[in-house]
């Protein structure tokens, strides 16, 4: 077994849905993590942030940043030794950027194209880029179209689509998600699901609306779905079974133990370990790896979020795969190498080829 950061397990951060987390254009403060028990993402109480807008704009100015507030170390981790194989970065958000002050009291970032340089490097070779609402969706399709290194994903996040329909605005958001998933590289729809812990039980609804219209415009499209599942565990597997999975079904951020990482496999599903599997606390996802079928593993960053130990809360980016892919590899007592391969099958099995 390899060693695991001494402090806790964060939960999922809330990619600047719903949570208070980021803003567009605006810094917001950092919420408070914790919750040992689902090892995504803790916070603060929801608020309300202006939601990605309908009309169309340029998708390429499009940019949240990320606080630096509360934050001891914005610094980047250091790049890590680069693995001896092609691997790729299954979900990151990288229109959020994160990085030193930049003296206004908001936060820098690595450009798009540094980021995917610095992560070629190590030998990441392609990312997911996730969307969760309309404009981080747009600019996820934008970045997939302008760079053959990024495939993306498109959807409202489960914390996002009560904030829509009490707009009356989410089966428009809807169809800004189905018009992006008919392109050719965007490969998945998400991050979709469910989310009991940030989302009041009158939100509930709408968030199951919006949850078994993403599964049909999954398989609509023939593409694969990524699910954003917290303290919705049963929930979110009864909505899989009822509505019809779509054939390529991917847990991003798979915070379940290792009962549910059982069902998920038998049920054909992946499962995407991010860098909290590393912390001290998240043995549950440990236990989830080791049950886990070699070829329903994937990995991710999550970036900027979910940062893996020993750089744990400062900023998290594609490059630092290679940190979490072997320490996946120790607990599973193989090469990281061996590893890498498989879980590099696995993901252009999910999503296709990044190069045209």
């Amino acid at each position: 077994m390899t060693a695991v950061s001494d402090t806790a397990a964060v939960p999922e951060p809330v990619e600047g849905h719903a949570g208070g987390r980021v803003t567009s254009g605006s810094a917001a403060p950092e919420p408070v993590e914790g919750s040992a028990a689902d090892p995504r993402p803790a916070g603060s109480t929801p608020v309300e942030r202006p939601r990605g807008t309908i009309e169309a704009g340029d998708p390429s100015q499009y940019v949240r940043e990320r606080s630096a507030d509360g934050r001891r170390d914005v610094s980047y981790p250091p790049s890590p030794e680069p693995l001896g194989i092609p691997v790729y970065d299954n979900h990151t958000h990288l229109e959020i950027e994160d990085g030193p002050s930049t003296g206004s009291g908001t936060v820098g970032g690595l450009s798009l194209d540094e980021q995917l340089e610095r992560a070629l490097a190590v030998g990441v070779h392609g990312v997911v880029q996730a969307g969760g609402d309309v404009d981080s969706s747009r600019w996820s399709a934008w970045a997939a179209r302008t760079h053959p290194r990024v495939l993306a994903a498109v959807a409202i996040h489960p914390n996002e689509a009560p904030v829509y329909e009490r707009a009356g605005e989410l089966d428009a958001a809807i169809a800004v998600i189905d018009e992006l998933a008919a392109e050719p590289r965007v490969r998945a729809i998400g991050e979709t699901g469910l989310d009991f812990f940030r989302t009041e039980a009158d939100g509930i609804p709408a968030q199951m609306r919006s949850f078994e219209a993403h599964i049909g415009l999954a398989k609509k499209h023939g593409i694969a779905m990524q699910i954003h599942d917290r303290d919705a565990h049963d929930a979110v597997l009864e909505t899989l079974q009822r509505v019809g999975a779509p054939e390529k079904t991917v847990f991003h951020c798979f915070s379940g133990d290792a009962a549910m990482a059982r069902i998920a496999a038998d049920r054909g599903y992946y499962l995407s370990f991010a860098g909290n599997v590393t912390f001290k606390n998240a043995q549950n996802l440990r236990d989830a790896l080791a049950v886990t079928p070699l070829d329903r593993i994937l990995v991710e960053t999550d970036a900027p979020f979910l940062t893996p130990a020993p750089y744990r809360g400062r900023p998290n980016a594609p490059y630092l795969i290679p940190v979490t892919l072997r320490f996946l590899a120790a607990e599973r007592g193989m090469d990281a190498d061996e590893l890498g391969a498989q879980v590099a099958a696995n993901t252009l099995r999910v999503y296709g080829a990044f190069e045209d």
